[in-house]
């Protein structure tokens, strides 16, 4: 007879972790125990050593689905001579660790009841199981615990406190189990505030309103959606014009897989990832016009071939879907560049003017979690905005001191190591607003409460301006902590390799729209040697200027002026003549001469966006990004001649994307078609990218930075760095974009602390 104590590190709890073990001791004859700790699950098994060895090895293999097992302790203890494996009540005195899932979609079997007439939970919203629902979104304080999560104020009724303490059964420890008698309920409002119908009839009105072409803000699984009718260009339009989104792609949810796929191609990998736990928002390729069963609106996303796709991961959208009985605009409740809803008053009090009426519950939501967006590519799945299904899964990251970053401005995020594992929060989006830096604010402070964190530093960008930034600066002198100023492109690298547990030294190209150097220029194409905390910048685009700065962001025009200036002075206009008007082209020619509010910038980015303006592609941008878009749409996937884009001999050596210039305008002058010149443009920018590779010569090369997110590129890179023998990275479950950032700063750090300052030009 032998007794082993079992320390379980990882995402542990919320998973159905303690009745898997308790069934698993049982299946055996094992005494012991097992209970959650703030740190993670601790057991202690008593029986015959041959079945006690078999049971440490099913913990790892057999785990439920949802569990990620980082580390397993074992150590041998007296036995006792229990006769009995129980669950024990939690144990909160442990230093807490990062222990939580990420929300759940719900499963096939609390499906299965809610659509069942015979059972107790048949049309209930907020149905869930070990298995299912949410978790992120309820918990407040660990170990995970009813008593710990915004479930608090429900009490339990006999038939599901029944269900929690019956091990045979599927809730046994389910902290958010809820039904009808005892659980939250909908309601349906006014913009007023006034109480139109409850339960079955607010769920009712709700499903008239948006098949009435009507605007409905939903309270869901982590803030608030707003929902049309996909099929109806006016409802769409509407929307538009009520959330201050002229142009960028909405995302629509399905009533199913099998209505998806009569509107966009799905492969067997991208259906197992739209009908896994996670459940994201996934790009998916639209039918040809024609072919499609169901027929999603063009204004949906105008001149995108791709559909932002995602099927019902709550009872409570299943039941909607169901009854409009079509595909649904189901965006993000808030207007442009501000945070997600999450409260019932400050919805009505942001939304009132956007939504015809508000669907709520009263569950509380603890922190906004929006939906995660993700798309396949030929490596994997590709997460581009990581929220739901993902955050706040950890990062083991070795021998990590406890470290606060706390991200860029733009798709801001905040990363906290603690315990060698680094949790990166939800998506928070722009923090340009006051709303938005706030909410920077609150989900540092939310991290640091969780897991009684008290950091030994801080990181943060380069920027003086990032509300990021100033709250690292302010922090840090509240705490008496150093901080640590990372460059932005070198963040972009050092994300990619911490995931892939990647040490230096690597090349990295950070190829993205802009980010402050350290020479005081705004880089964006970049190739950095990246090794622990230091990096050297070998090659980058040479650099024009941006006329009005950020202004530039939003009209490619200006960029491509920039770009013309650069080589042909005032004449530049002559090729943009149709883009500005007289009196425009004059204030900007000045400007770029007198070097007015016109930055220098190496940011591939705008090269794109030049690009696409000098192609006739775009001229004027609706969103961030755009034009990029547009000139990546327009390449397709044929092949083509690359233009030319020299490197340089000098230390750093530089890029010239004069001779492209050229040709390019030339292709033009002769009515080349413009999907050809962006199609060249690609290849070119792949060219550049096996010349910087093979001129360092490192074996290992990490692609990354916003403009990874363009397929195309991605895939000429990495194809032509194969061919030539390099091991190719680029990152898969945190976004190449600015969302990465802090989980960059934090891998900085950890290997500069206490070093102070990072980084060095050549």
């Amino acid at each position: 007879m032998v007794r082993r104590a079992i320390t379980v590190h990882g995402v542990v709890q919320g998973v159905g972790f303690r009745p898997f073990v308790h069934a698993a001791a049982t299946a055996r004859a094992l005494a012991g125990w097992v209970r959650n700790r703030t740190d993670g699950v601790r057991i202690e098994v008593e029986g015959p050593a041959p079945a006690v060895e078999e049971f440490v090895r099913v913990l790892s293999r057999e785990a439920p689905p949802a569990a990620r097992l980082t580390r397993v302790e074992v150590s041998e203890v007296p036995p006792r001579h229990e006769r009995a494996f129980l669950i024990l009540e939690s144990d909160p005195d442990a230093p807490p660790r990062p222990t939580v899932p990420a929300d759940l979609a719900t499963c096939p079997e609390c499906l299965a009841e809610v659509a069942s007439p015979g059972e107790r939970r048949f049309r209930y919203p907020f149905t869930n199981c070990t298995r299912c629902g949410p978790r992120w979104t309820l918990i407040e304080s660990l170990p995970y615990d009813r008593p710990r999560t915004s479930m608090k104020g429900f009490a339990l009724c006999a038939a599901c406190a029944a269900e929690y303490r019956d091990v045979r059964d599927r809730r046994f420890h389910a902290q958010p189990i809820a039904c009808p008698a005892c659980g939250p309920r909908v309601s349906l409002l006014a913009p007023d505030g006034s109480r139109l119908a409850e339960d079955e009839a607010a769920l009712r009105s709700a499903v008239e309103t948006v098949r009435e072409g009507r605007v409905l803000a939903l309270r869901g699984l982590g803030g608030f959606h707003l929902l049309v009718d996909a099929t109806s260009s006016e409802a769409v339009t509407r929307l538009r014009q009520r959330k201050r989104r002229p142009e960028k792609p909405f995302a629509v949810m399905f009533p199913s897989l099998q209505v998806l796929r009569s509107v966009c191609e799905v492969s067997p990998e991208e259906a197992a990832v739209l009908t896994s736990p996670a459940a994201p928002i996934l790009l998916l390729r639209r039918r040809q016009p024609g072919r499609a069963e169901v027929s999603v609106a063009e204004s949906v996303a105008p001149g995108n071939p791709w559909l932002g796709a995602m099927l019902p991961y709550t009872p409570l959208h299943g039941l909607l879907l169901e009854a409009a009985g079509r595909p649904l605009v189901c965006t993000s409740g808030n207007l442009s560049d501000e945070p997600l809803c999450i409260g019932p008053e400050e919805a009505l009090a942001r939304l009132h003017e956007v939504a015809d009426c508000f669907l709520m519950h009263d569950r509380p939501i603890v922190r906004p979690v929006d939906d995660s967006v993700a798309r396949m590519t030929p490596e994997g799945l590709q997460v581009l905005r990581r929220a739901r299904g993902y955050a706040p899964l950890p990062l083991s990251l070795p021998e990590a001191p406890c470290l606060l970053a706390l991200g860029g401005q733009l798709k801001g995020t905040v990363a906290l190591c603690v315990g060698e594992e680094v949790v990166v929060s939800q998506h928070l989006g722009d923090l340009g607003s006051l709303e938005g830096s706030r909410l920077l604010a609150r989900t540092a402070e939310d991290l640091l409460r969780l897991l009684e964190a008290r950091p030994v530093a801080l990181a943060c960008d380069l920027h003086p301006d990032y509300a990021s930034t100033r709250l690292a600066e302010r922090l840090s002198g509240e705490w008496g902590v150093p901080l640590v100023r990372v460059q932005h492109h070198h963040a972009h690298v050092a994300a990619c390799m911490a995931e892939h547990g990647l040490s230096g030294p690597v090349l990295g190209l950070a190829w993205d729209g802009a980010g402050l150097g350290t020479d005081g220029t705004l880089w964006g194409g970049e190739a950095l040697v990246v090794e622990g905390a230091g990096f050297l910048r070998v090659a980058h685009l040479r650099p024009f200027s941006l006329p009005g700065g950020e202004r530039a962001l939003r009209e490619p025009r200006r960029a491509a002026l920039g770009l013309l200036h650069e080589v042909e002075g005032a004449g530049a206009v002559a090729h943009l003549q149709e883009s500005f008007t007289a009196r425009e082209a004059e204030v900007l020619v000045t400007m770029l001469e007198r070097g007015l509010q016109s930055p220098r910038t190496t940011s591939m980015g705008r090269l794109f966006d030049a690009v696409a303006a000098c192609s006739g592609i775009r001229m004027q941008a609706g969103f961030e990004g755009q034009a990029a878009m547009a000139l990546e749409f327009a390449a397709g996937a044929g092949e083509a001649e690359p233009y030319p884009l020299p490197l340089g001999d000098g230390t750093p050596a530089v890029a010239d994307w004069e001779p492209l210039l050229r040709e390019l305008l030339a292709d033009r002058k002769r009515g080349v078609p413009s999907p050809l010149m962006a199609a060249r443009f690609h290849a070119a920018l792949a060219v550049l990218a096996e010349s910087i590779a093979v001129r360092v010569g490192l074996p290992r090369v990490v692609l990354s930075g916003g403009c990874f997110q363009n397929l195309r590129l991605l895939r000429d890179v990495r194809a032509r760095l194969l061919a030539r023998g390099f091991g190719v990275f680029s990152p898969r479950q945190y976004p190449p974009n600015d969302g990465g950032l802090s989980l960059g700063q934090v891998a900085v750090a950890a290997h500069s602390y206490p070093t102070g300052p990072v980084g060095r030009t050549t």
